[in-house]
């Protein structure tokens, strides 16, 4: 994926989850920004720290530009909350995104599924007949090598991975994909101690052939595209780079 008219600046401070103020590098302007992810990203969030913004105005906004990715140490780290869904069906379609274990050939991908009281992000069909699931999180915390969802507790994702179970035993193939929003990272997980019910929902589940996958992805200021595939260890330890904030 590709952002429009994208401009570098400097993070000044965040009033609220859906706004930000920053000072745009080539003139020094001060510019109220739409922030594209409500979660607290407050080990991104530093004073000063380089973000990346898309000039999109438009008479029907209250902000002319969108805060997409900021620059955390000398990576880069995407921040679009809706960029992750499309980057799955993408994948999947292209084969860049492999479902393990999925009965058959894969015929069409859908968009926005209903089942049960959720509504899911993926429908897959193969040419068996099989039907499967796809539940996409965006991931954009990380803590020495270690990527981790959530960065705040989120009753939606756990009544997703609840659903995601009892449409399992209806015949449906059920998949978690976590879409890293970064590159560098080695493994990712559940930050237990923000939220141990999902935490344990989620090995739940892959007991009951759940499959949960993760795979990063490459980042700079107006780009992000899949890597590959990222190991998924649910019971690996995170430390909160945000705890002590």
């Amino acid at each position: 994926m590709t952002y429009k008219n994208v401009h570098l600046a400097h993070f000044i401070n965040r009033p609220n989850r859906f706004i930000a103020e920053c000072r745009l590098q080539e003139t020094g302007e001060m510019v109220t920004v739409h922030v594209k992810n409500t979660g607290r990203c407050k080990e991104l969030f530093y004073p000063e720290v380089e973000v990346a913004l898309s000039y999109q105005p438009s008479p029907k906004r209250k902000t002319d530009y969108d805060l997409i990715a900021v620059k955390k140490d000398t990576a880069w780290f995407n921040i679009d909350s809706q960029v992750p869904n499309a980057l799955a069906a993408q994948g999947i379609e292209a084969g860049t995104i492999i479902l393990p274990g999925l009965k058959g050939k894969i015929v069409s991908v859908k968009r926005e599924k209903r089942f049960a009281q959720s509504q899911f992000d993926i429908l897959v069909e193969t040419d068996t007949g099989n039907q499967a699931f796809v539940e996409v999180k965006g991931m954009t915390l990380e803590n020495h090598g270690i990527g981790a969802f959530p960065d705040a507790p989120t009753l939606r994702g756990l009544k997703h991975v609840t659903e995601l179970i009892e449409a399992m035993k209806e015949g449906y193939q059920s998949y978690v994909l976590f879409v890293i929003q970064f590159e560098k990272v080695e493994v990712a997980t559940i930050h237990t101690t923000m939220q141990q019910a999902l935490a344990e929902m989620i090995l739940s589940g892959q007991k009951q052939g759940l499959s949960v996958i993760a795979y990063n992805c490459s980042v700079t200021p107006d780009t992000i595209a899949i890597e590959h595939q990222i190991p998924f260890d649910v019971t690996k330890t995170f430390e909160d780079p945000n705890s002590e904030r």
